[in-house]
């Protein structure tokens, strides 16, 4: 057989398009693509609240206190969506629902009914619906309203920040019901900062927390009545009328043991259903939606989707309901939206409205603002479906058939087990982290879930399973291969393995040790100096004061010193989050960040500190409302160094040049 010049290049051509093809891995968009939808430049669309309205609009309310209604916002046959102003002089809404055929908004100080009596497509009266004290705080934050099965209506108050969480006017740091007629209920409390919250197809409550004072990490929580979520600050209220709540402030210990540990002696604390790691999944989750579409948005059908305002993602949560308690696993889901997520909701079409805001609070996405749709392509990603508990372990369920052989490796398989202090501190190392033993795995018969048995189980602890090279049937990779289940109850319904019979995992595949972090005590080294040293005789030849400022930003941009010179440098953290500061090599501070970033469960420990060369100076994680000294000598080489606070989502942002002169 002859082969002329051009049959062998197109051969090539053939066989490079197949290399190409084999060698890239699937990505989230091929399974869920983003639609931005084009927002004229004249709005601000920083989005507090959205409500899709049965004719096929959308409603939108801003922070800047404006609704508008948007037409087309699905741009079929690729038109441009038509924005409208129906309501203006709003004070910051950060809530939006259609109810009832009326447009409900919730500001800082009143649930306002917004009518448009000569349907001209604005709004010509605002009724008030009802009144919250206000005490002036910026914090003072109101959500909602939520509908309920009864026809009630939940809300929920943020807590003040005054360098900590605090409830200066009534009911802040709760969670209220009001009935149609306008009757308030007090419902929970122990909320801090309950931007999110969902009622399910059973008529349960769910409510998303930030990580701060009271709380290690993000969460969801199954709000009953009565409970207590964590923050103690909303028990000033709790011996008022009508308050369902019998805890008083001085009722909570703050030791620092786990939260599951004090709730256990404490009734009435109301561990959550679902923890979300801090940074390992993202850093302040925001709205709940369950998907209710029936596989018209891929195969997570009554799974749930969790915002998060501070990595721009979307997360996705199970729930499974053991004797009464819910539990459950998170995931990541998809990445990449413009700015920081709030709200999201429904379309009529089954897409998913993202609607974001940054200005304040920033985030990963680099926009001030943003309004997005997430569209399923059709195509079924491998990923773990769900993670469900039983008697010696956990079921793990995937979207695809699995290859056993890749799963009946023990270093395909990792899982961990850790938790977080509950005290009155701003957030929580990871402590008490262990390794787990898996003792036996057995793969379903369909091939679609794998039993995995484990040689103890901790409850009230997070289960972080990594499986890093399990491949599908057809040899895919999982499109994400992490999950976090929280473990309240053991599901004794779903019995244990037979060890004998399923016994593949050899003992020497696994390291038994086990980690203890239970504190945040200084690590002091040649790069963390915080006594000035002896050989400076006490002087310094310059001293330079850096605090913070809103919206992840230092005091200070720019500052400058000579080379050599002996400085003191004092950072004040006057924020409401934790932030340090890392002095680094010039052209270093992306792979500084990215290495904090990935240092994991050990990141709060070590102070988000990467063991790099490139990082010359650091002060540790400074609490709000705290500060440091350390003492350096600059740099001999001159220059311009960066400092950067590498809390995990902050050091695009927050960052300054230390400027070295000769």
């Amino acid at each position: 057989m002859k082969f002329n010049f051009k049959t062998m290049k197109k051969i090539f051509f053939i066989l490079l398009v197949s290399l190409n093809s084999f060698s890239q891995s699937d990505t989230e968009d091929d399974y869920y693509k983003i639609v931005t939808i084009p927002i004229p430049q004249n709005i601000k669309l920083e989005v507090g609240g959205m409500a899709v309205i049965p004719d096929g609009r959308l409603a939108v309310c801003t922070r800047r206190g404006e609704v508008f209604m948007i037409s087309n916002a699905y741009m079929n046959q690729n038109s441009k969506p038509i924005f409208k102003k129906f309501a203006s002089g709003l004070h910051e809404p950060l809530g939006l629902a259609y109810i009832n055929n009326k447009l409900w908004t919730t500001q800082r100080g009143e649930v306002t009914i917004l009518h448009d009596l000569n349907q001209d497509g604005i709004a010509d009266k605002y009724e008030a619906f009802y009144k919250f004290p206000l005490s002036g705080n910026y914090h003072q934050y109101s959500y909602g309203p939520v509908l309920l099965p009864n026809g009630d209506m939940a809300f929920t108050l943020n807590l003040d920040w005054i360098g900590k969480g605090a409830s200066q006017s009534k009911w802040r740091g709760w969670m209220l019901k009001i009935s149609p007629e306008g009757k308030m209920s007090p419902w929970a409390t122990g909320l801090r900062s309950p931007a999110g919250f969902n009622v399910n197809k059973a008529g349960d409550i769910f409510y998303g927390e930030n990580q701060g004072d009271w709380v290690g990490s993000g969460r969801v929580t199954h709000l009953e009545k009565g409970d207590m979520a964590g923050n103690p600050a909303g028990l000033l209220w709790s011996q008022e009328p009508g308050s369902p709540v019998k805890l008083k402030p001085e009722d909570i210990p703050d030791t620092g043991e786990p939260l599951y540990d004090v709730a256990k002696r404490t009734p009435g604390i109301k561990p959550p259903a679902v923890w979300f790691p801090h940074t390992l999944m993202g850093i302040s989750t925001s709205d709940i939606i369950e998907d209710d579409s029936k596989g018209k948005f891929g195969p997570f059908d009554s799974q749930y989707f969790v915002g998060d305002q501070g990595h721009s993602k979307v997360m996705r949560m199970f729930l499974e309901k053991v004797n009464g308690v819910y539990q459950g696993a998170c995931f990541p889901f998809r990445e990449g939206f413009s700015s920081g997520i709030l709200r999201m909701r429904w379309g009529i079409d089954q897409s998913m409205f993202v609607g974001m805001t940054s200005r304040g609070w920033s985030s990963t996405g680099k926009a001030d603002f943003g309004l997005q749709r997430l569209e399923w392509t059709g195509k079924t990603p491998f990923e773990i479906k769900s993670i469900r508990s039983a008697a010696d372990g956990f079921v793990l369920d995937f979207t695809q058939k699995i290859d056993p052989k890749s799963i009946n490796n023990a270093v395909n398989v990792e899982i961990n087990s850790f938790t977080y202090k509950y005290h009155h501190n701003y957030g929580s190392p990871v402590i008490n982290n262990k390794k787990m033993h898996v003792k036996a795995i057995k793969i379903a018969d369909d091939g679609l879930s794998a039993h995995v048995s484990l040689d103890s189980i901790r409850l009230g602890y997070i289960f972080s399973f990594k499986l890093q090279e399990l491949k599908s049937a057809e040899g895919k990779n999982l499109l994400h291969n992490t999950g976090y289940y929280t473990l309240n109850v053991i599901n004794d319904k779903v019995s244990g393995l037979d060890r004998v019979k399923y016994a593949v995992i050899e003992e020497k595949h696994h390291d038994h040790s086990s980690v203890t972090m239970s504190t945040t005590s200084p690590i002091i080294s040649e790069k963390r100096v915080n006594l000035i040293p002896s050989s400076w005789e006490g002087k310094v030849d310059q001293t330079i004061s850096v605090s913070t400022k809103p919206g992840l930003k230092y005091s200070i941009s720019k500052v400058q010193v000579k080379a050599g010179a002996k400085i003191k440098w004092v950072f004040n953290n006057n924020d409401d989050m934790l932030h340090n500061v890392l002095i680094v090599k010039p052209n270093s501070v992306t792979k500084v960040g990215e290495a904090a970033f990935n240092l994991g469960t050990e990141g709060e420990t070590l102070n988000y500190v990467p063991k790099l060369d490139e990082v010359l100076f650091h002060t540790s994680l400074i609490q709000p409302e705290t500060s440091e000294t350390i003492y350096f000598e600059a740099p001999k080489v001159p220059g311009d160094y960066v400092f950067v606070c590498t809390y995990p989502g902050h050091y695009t942002l927050m960052q300054g040049i230390l400027k070295v002169t000769k």
